[in-house]
């Protein structure tokens, strides 16, 4: 009967055993400890720290995104659109236009000194008003729908409602994606046209100096078919044109393009400093910002461009409408060049 407990004993006390071998390392496993003597959850700062700097792990998936898992740079982008961008740029347009009030209030309508004239003089043919206005056109419909994107759930949302708010944006990305080749296509052509007649000279300094007459009755400063101030927009929206350009060509085509990269090297190549390995996502969100303060830059320009065209000056938008100009305007703004037009028309003999 003894031999019979004892034997009973034995076995229950080898089956403890077992189940405390099996049981202690799962123990040791929910304490931190893992096979292998790694550190386990003890290393969860590293591995944070290490994700949150945008480095890749390994994915089975083809998207090369997909294998970072928190892309830290978002917060900066989305700080800085939803900050400096978008309120120096409301600042900028918003300033622009009042300044342009109360120029308008002060100065009035810059009339012609002369009068006008009933003689009139061919200052821009039809393919020079055709470059503008597809230019100018397009530019108009894309800064409308581009701000529509940067405020318009803090303007149109809260008046329109969702549905037709939804709808007005959607109509409007793609008709910002599709006319942007419009704009391209007359900046081109624009530049084409006119760049033999903008490159900067010293009659522009004095253009400037005399504050291109403007500001006072009376003063007309030298100039040929453009002025200083007209030849600044010029290269304005030419360089700035080309760049927005390149940037929402990047957007629309995303992952495909290293812009900044590429940009940056070639800087770095005239003893720059700046960095280079950007990852795709980084290419993106740089491209949309810079595709947005270079944007509103060139609206903020362009306000005071319309404005001086328009309703600024009198005579001036008849050379975009017609072409022809009051023969007593053109004297007045672009004296040099009416006197190169009236030597290809009625040319002097030689002697």
């Amino acid at each position: 009967m003894l031999r019979k407990y004892l034997g009973v004993l034995a076995i229950l006390a080898t089956l403890f055993i077992g189940t405390t071998g099996v049981v202690m390392p799962v123990v040791a496993q929910t304490s931190g400890e893992v096979p292998g003597a790694t550190l386990g959850i003890n290393s969860d700062s590293d591995l944070w720290r290490f994700v949150r700097t945008g480095n890749a792990g390994s994915t089975q998936m083809k998207n090369e995104l997909s294998a970072i898992m928190i892309q830290s740079e978002g917060d900066n982008w989305r700080a800085f659109r939803n900050g400096p961008l978008s309120i120096y740029g409301a600042y900028g347009l918003a300033g622009i236009i009042g300044l342009l009030v109360v120029f308008y209030m002060v100065r009035g309508r810059i009339r012609i000194d002369a009068g006008p004239s009933e003689e009139r003089i061919l200052r821009f043919g039809t393919i020079d008003r055709f470059a503008h206005w597809l230019m100018a056109g397009s530019f108009v419909v894309l800064g409308i729908t581009g701000l529509n994107l940067l405020y318009g759930r803090y303007v149109l949302l809260p008046v329109i409602g969702k549905d037709a708010f939804a709808t007005i944006t959607t109509f409007g990305k793609y008709a910002h994606n599709y006319l942007a080749f419009a704009f391209m296509l007359g900046l081109g052509l624009s530049f084409i046209l006119w760049v033999r007649h903008n490159i900067p000279n010293k009659l522009d300094l004095k253009w400037l100096a005399m504050g291109g007459g403007i500001f006072a009755k009376g003063v007309h400063p030298p100039a040929r078919k453009f002025n200083a101030g007209q030849k600044i927009i010029f290269w304005a929206v030419m360089i700035g044109g080309l760049s927005v350009s390149m940037s929402g060509i990047a957007l629309m085509f995303p992952f495909q393009t290293n812009m900044f990269a590429e940009t940056f090297a070639l800087l770095n190549g005239i003893g720059f400093n700046l960095p280079t390995d950007f990852t795709a996502l980084q290419e993106q969100q740089m491209n949309q910002l810079w595709h947005g303060v270079v944007s509103l830059g060139l609206m903020t320009m362009i306000v005071a461009h319309i404005y001086i065209g328009s309703v600024g000056m009198e005579g001036a938008l008849d050379a975009m409408n017609s072409g022809m100009v009051d023969r007593n305007w053109a004297k007045e703004h672009h004296n040099l060049w009416v006197e190169e037009e009236d030597q290809k028309a009625n040319p002097k003999p030689a002697e």
